[in-house]
């Protein structure tokens, strides 16, 4: 009872091989889609739009699970949106990378005995668009392995012509309007890759440090102040303390001295100041600590920098020319022999900051910089949140996204490298500064020189949903699919990433936001949940698994282990399970098809079908509303769960098995059972499509004779539903699952035939004796039958002869061991239950775990009573 188009008949059954070989059909099916068009996207087109940009990943990565997950989720909601007539864009493109692509070619080069100061500047960075040409971008051809509908004719990338033209576009506006400007800050500085970091690509860790306390001042105008890097104390400039801390009232305003120095710095109070922790007074160091910072400006504190950028110490002393660590050992052990050491703890375990690329321990350093002020566009990307503009799926990650934007400090854009958007800023001789736009003429003449600094390469990436699509010029792709319908990434870059998309967009396209939903995912861990790392041991390439079980299984893995916000665990047994399902569909598909299954003319009346028939009719459209609704709310673990148990529980394990023998029959029944299979397939192969692709494709084109299924219409719940006949089914189920369950108690092998007797006239049951006993593998009574056990069920009564089938005595002693056990735990059970004390004193939960064990044993005991009073006499 779905509408369904007039179909080619189908190919021959030779056609479709005995077994499904992934790898002889995913690469050859992949290149015919995008051979025919179907991933790209029209702007002319009067279709709806449906749009999604790609996270861009970076031109030096390769595919990892994440990207695997995140990009089968994506590519579930577009193939969707696709078959229901959407004109559909997800849109592809890579990342400029800028550390990493510069430490990759600096890396090369190292191995050619030269560094990038060798080439200089210009020809460094043709290296690295060389480098890209030859070796980047290699997660493209893996993104087609997985099947990735992407649009490739629209590729992007962040530092082509035409995004380069949006960076230098909405610089220039945000410097204009005031919202970018220069300053001396504390920054996450990389001493390895001599640049500014970002948030983001400082990674936190629990490293083994020292924790130093040392005394500044004499006699009672003295003060004991800890810290880690005891470096840093020859650019301290006060020691600050709480002004309600009474212990050092006496002393806030006055001058102590700092050892190894011949200088002498202020005591201040400082409301930053935690009395409660170690002395109650810290060290304060502008020039080196970013809480020390803000000390320093709330007190007009001089920042005296003592470190370059090789983290080398530059103070004049005994200390200069040595790296922070050596410098480390050498200020202890001075401070020591002036008796000013007061406590030394070793190891001391403390979070440490490290560059995510190389890393190396960042050091917080004061900087000239270019700064983004986020206040008015933070406040912006709020407010389109909390006034239901965009809405971030699931909810609960709201108040994560609030308690940022809301909180948001100046963004650091700058960075001291050579690959990435150069800032477009020009220095006169007279002190002048020119920011010049897309199609303005820098300055000529005697002295001009352009800042060395390029972006931060988030400045780019958050530029992303409207860049991609022809920013700033008003082109007919911007008009057709901006904003994007929705973004899908992972929860661990909603700050980061997703934060400076809402800012850019809004701020960019005069109020209208990126992207009408966030939908966020959480991280791929292993199957114990622990995070996957190669210093684990349990990182995963998940071409590996493509390789060995193919794309459809390892996607449908991922899907069905995707709730929204929420981390993914995953194992190989896993992935294996999924190809099983794949084979199933495989199989199952291959006898639908040997035995007639089509799709040709109109469903039958209603009147003609069966009760088997209309009963999976009226599931499959119960499945297409349950998978429609869950795809709405990004549920794809629920929607896959479900198609799972549908396809592989209904359609192939009962509907196919309760249809064997009225294809063995022949006749009308027949012929309109085939074209209810044909429909179910039809149908469940396109549920299916959009999470398993290829396996979907090779066996609906053969199915129906259909171009392709990525083309074809989705289904829609036509609302036949027939209550009847699920109960009617349902208790058939019930018979076949009871006796099942008899016969295995009994020890009965599966494909052992026994003689029954059914007594099934005046129930619904009646139509359904040959299935049953085709099913239960029940031959006919014959004249020597003897009914040893009988089993009501259902109304109905079905008389089995287990003579010479069973050893009886031996059955008989099983069974009895298992009562006495289930009578056991009963009794153990009903003592602790009945004891008020316990009941007292036991959490809630304990007490209802007993009492579920109760009820099981009360229902194995009435379980094998039965069984026992089944079995015939000894």
């Amino acid at each position: 009872m779905t509408d369904n188009a007039q179909q080619q008949p189908p190919a021959p059954d030779s056609e479709l091989p005995t077994q499904y070989a992934p790898a002889d059909v995913e690469g050859p099916l992949y290149e015919r889609w995008v051979e025919r068009g179907y991933f790209e996207a029209d702007a002319k087109s009067d279709k709806p739009p449906f749009t999604v940009v790609i996270p861009p990943p970076n031109v030096t990565g390769s595919l990892h699970l994440g990207h695997a997950f995140e990009h089968t989720l994506i590519d579930a909601l577009t193939r969707r949106k696709r078959m229901q007539g959407y004109e559909t864009l997800w849109q592809p493109g890579m990342d400029h990378a800028g550390i990493a692509t510069q430490n990759v070619v600096e890396r090369e080069l190292g191995k050619e005995g030269k560094s990038r100061h060798d080439l200089g500047r210009e020809a460094f960075v043709e290296r690295v668009w060389q480098w890209k040409a030859e070796s980047g971008g290699q997660i493209s051809g893996q993104m087609r392995r997985l099947g990735d509908g992407v649009a490739w004719s629209r590729e992007r990338f962040t530092m082509d012509e035409g995004l380069s033209q949006a960076v230098q576009t909405i610089f220039k506006k945000l410097y204009d309007d005031e919202l970018i400007y220069r300053a001396e800050r504390i920054i996450n500085w990389c001493p390895r890759c001599l640049t500014a970091i970002s948030d983001i690509e400082v990674e936190y860790q629990d490293d083994d440090g020292e924790l130093v306390s040392m005394r500044y001042g004499d006699g009672d105008e003295s003060i004991v102040v800890a810290t880690t890097r005891a470096e840093t104390m020859l650019g301290d400039t006060a020691v600050a303390v709480h002004p309600d801390d009474e212990r050092y009232r006496h002393l806030v305003g006055k001058r102590i001295r700092l050892p190894l120095t011949d200088r002498s710095i202020p005591v201040v109070a400082d409301t930053h100041v935690d009395p409660e922790f170690g002395t109650g007074a810290v060290k304060v160091t502008p020039a080196h600590d970013p809480n020390d910072f803000e000390i320093g400006q709330r007190h007009d504190l001089p920042s005296i920098t003592v470190m370059d950028e090789h983290a080398v110490i530059t103070v004049h002393g005994p200390f200069q020319g040595m790296d922070r660590l050596e410098a480390r050992s050498a200020i202890v052990a001075a401070l020591r022999a002036e008796g000013r050491i007061v406590a030394e703890k070793r190891p001391y375990v403390h979070s440490v900051g490290h560059c995510s690329r190389c890393k190396t321990t960042i050091e917080p350093r004061l900087s000239m910089q270019w700064w983004v002020k986020v206040g008015p566009l933070a406040k912006a990307a709020g407010d389109a949140v909390r006034d239901g503009k965009v809405k971030i799926h699931p909810q609960e990650m709201e108040k994560r996204y609030f308690d940022w934007v809301d909180n948001l400090h100046d963004w650091c854009i700058s960075r001291q490298l050579w690959w990435g958007h150069r800032i477009p800023v020009w220095y006169g001789p007279n002190g002048e500064v020119v920011c010049v736009g897309p199609d303005e003429e820098p300055p000529a003449g005697e002295g001009w020189r352009q800042d060395t600094d390029v972006l931060d390469t988030w400045f780019s990436s958050g530029l992303w949903p409207f860049s991609t699509l022809g920013w700033p010029e008003r082109t007919e792709s911007l008009a057709k699919f901006y904003p994007n319908s929705v973004l899908v990434t992972g929860y661990d870059i909603l700050f980061f990433w997703v934060a400076r998309m809402m800012m850019f967009g809004l701020y960019a396209m005069d109020g209208t936001p990126p992207f009408h939903t966030i939908a966020l995912h959480g991280m791929v861990r292993d199957q114990f949940g622990k995070k996957m790392s190669k210093s684990f041991g349990n990182a995963v390439n998940p071409l590996d698994w493509m390789d060995k079980y193919g794309s459809d299984a390892l996607r449908f893995t991922l899907a069905r282990g995707a709730n929204p916000g929420v981390d993914v665990p995953i194992g190989e047994d896993w992935v294996q399970g999924s190809r099983n399902f794949a084979n199933k569909i495989w199989n199952a598909t291959r006898f639908a098809l040997m035995n007639g299954a089509t799709v040709e003319g109109p469903l039958p009346d209603p009147s003609a079908m069966s009760a088997t028939d209309r009963w999976i009719l009226s599931r499959l459209n119960s499945v297409v509303a349950e998978v429609d609704a869950y795809y709405e709310d990004y549920q794809f673990a629920k929607l896959s769960d479900a198609l799972f148990h549908f396809a592989w529980d209904e359609v192939f394990d009962w509907y196919v098995e309760l249809s064997k023998t009225v294809f063995q029959a022949g006749g009308e029944p027949a012929e309109v059972s085939k074209r209810v299979l044909g429909e179910v397939l039809d149908v469940t192969l396109k549920l299916l499509h959009p999470v398993v692709p290829f396996v979907t494709e090779t066996l609906w084109t053969t199915l129906t004779g259909g171009e392709s299924v990525v083309i074809a219409d989705w289904p829609a719940d036509s609302g036949f539903r027939d209550q009847a006949a699920e109960q009617e089914i349902s208790t058939l189920q019930s018979v076949i699952t009871e006796v099942r369950r008899f016969r295995a108690d009994q020890g009965l092998q599966p494909g052992q035939r026994v003689p029954a007797r059914l007594a099934l006239d005046g129930t619904a049951l009646a139509p359904h004796e040959a299935a049953i006993r085709q099913l239960l593998r029940l031959q006919p009574e014959g004249d020597s039958f003897t009914a040893t056990a009988t089993l009501p069920v259902a109304g109905a009564e079905v008389a089995l002869d287990l003579s010479g089938t069973i050893d009886v005595a031996a059955e008989r002693k099983r069974l009895a061991k298992d009562l006495a056990a289930a009578e056991k735990e009963k009794a153990q059970a009903t003592a602790k239950l009945g004891n008020e004390a316990f009941l007292a004193k036991a959490p809630e939960n304990v007490v209802d775990k007993i009492r579920t064990r109760l009820a099981k044993a009360e229902e194995d005991i009435a379980r094998i009573t039965a069984q026992l009073e089944k079995l015939p006499q000894a």
